[in-house]
């Protein structure tokens, strides 16, 4: 018998009676349980009903769980860059939600890889930084982000893809490699554009007169084929 009671599943109904002691139940007690017992059917109810609707798709955990604006999740479910950037952000930073770097690498890389600048860079600073165990530095993945921003034109990118062929970081080191892009990066008006001067000519002294040549014959060939605005933010 009491094999049978431990193995019974149980329904809200029963496990009322479980602790109900014997005896006769007065007209309060009996209305009590009463709304217990229907108090507890209603909240399994609502949790089965919940769960539905979610297997279905009737809710958007994304949306919903979370306090990220619903307008902005919507337009990052429908391939907004900007707006998948804007949500890789708040899950950097823990702004509306738990921070989650894994969530903001993934929503950054969603931007990314439809040649979004801002995704690129943000995805190449995440991997370059790191978040503590859940997400490790990768230096090359770094690397190969920059690289694709720095193609593009952006002046950060291009002077840190500088810095990190001079140190060899994710890359080989080159210091033919390293000027070539800090000459592209100092080209650019913006507030790092004296510090990137100053690694280009730095990374000069260790490169030969036929190099430097070269890399001006580059760095020409590059401007001509991309062009963009004078000044960087």
């Amino acid at each position: 018998m009491k094999g049978e009671l431990e193995n019974r599943k149980l329904g809200p109904g029963a496990i009322l009676r479980t602790l109900e002691p014997v005896g006769v139940l007065t007209a309060t007690r009996f209305k009590q349980r009463g709304c217990v017992e229907l108090g507890i059917r209603r909240c399994l109810a609502g949790r089965w009903l919940a769960a539905a609707m979610l297997a279905c798709g009737l809710v958007q955990s994304g949306a919903q769980s979370t306090g990220i604006d619903a307008a902005l999740m919507a337009k990052a479910n429908e391939g907004d860059a900007a707006a998948e950037v804007k949500v890789g952000e708040s899950y950097a930073e823990g702004k509306g939600v738990a921070p989650d770097a894994k969530q903001a690498a993934a929503w950054y890389q969603k931007a990314a890889d439809q040649g979004n600048v801002s995704g690129e860079m943000h995805l190449a600073d995440l991997f370059r930084d790191g978040a503590g165990k859940a997400f490790p530095r990768d230096m090359t993945q770094a690397a190969g982000w920059y690289r694709k921003a720095a193609d593009q034109g952006d002046a950060s990118a291009q002077g840190t893809l500088g810095m990190l062929y001079t140190l060899g970081q994710g890359v080989p080191q080159s210091d033919v490699e390293a000027y070539f892009w800090l000459e592209l990066a100092a080209a650019v008006k913006g507030p790092n554009q004296a510090q990137y001067d100053a690694n280009r000519r730095n990374v000069g002294t260790r490169i030969t007169a036929d190099e430097l040549a070269d890399i001006e014959d580059r760095v020409a060939k590059w401007k001509a084929a991309h062009p963009r605005p004078e000044s960087s933010k």
